[in-house]
């Protein structure tokens, strides 16, 4: 079962179109309900198959006191995030805006992680922008794929 993220108050109506869901209403102890809603097979299929995010972490500052350094660049932290994504042997790119890294669910989302954890030990505050394609039915390879159908219409 999948816990449905939002918390119902005790004692107050349930408002959801899963009636199945509020039948398996329990306390977690602290006056507030939990609703467990079935499996969701769209959510189970994405997370199985092939994501794509594009990401760019920055942080505020460099070094431990967030001194800017002296030509205000990034650089040093931006490439400590994506050496993580390199070593994490999943397909990636990197562009002058984000890199993109593909694989599933939980292997990408521990490489965002973790290359915001790189940047983290250059800076006291971490900037992140996060894009993610979804898609299900789609294993990993979509990152080039979907550049190669762009490429394909456009020499028609």
């Amino acid at each position: 079962m999948t816990l449905v993220t939002a918390a119902i108050a005790r004692g107050s109506p349930i408002r959801s179109p899963q009636i199945d869901a509020a039948r398996a209403i329990g306390s977690n102890g602290n006056g507030v309900d939990a609703v467990m809603a079935p499996p969701n097979l769209a959510v189970d299929a994405w997370q199985a198959g092939g994501v794509i995010v594009a990401f760019s972490v920055s942080p505020s500052g460099v070094g431990p006191d967030g001194a800017a350094g002296e030509d205000g660049s990034v650089s040093e932290a931006v490439a400590a995030a994506v050496r993580v994504v390199r070593e994490s042997g999943l397909p990636h790119e990197t562009s002058s805006m984000f890199t993109s890294i593909e694989g599933e669910w939980d292997e990408v989302m521990d490489g965002v992680k973790r290359a915001v954890f790189a940047v983290a030990e250059t800076s006291p505050r971490v900037g992140l922008v996060l894009k993610a394609d979804l898609r299900a039915g789609h294993d990993t390879g979509q990152m080039g794929a979907k550049v190669e159908r762009i490429e394909s219409v456009l020499s028609d």
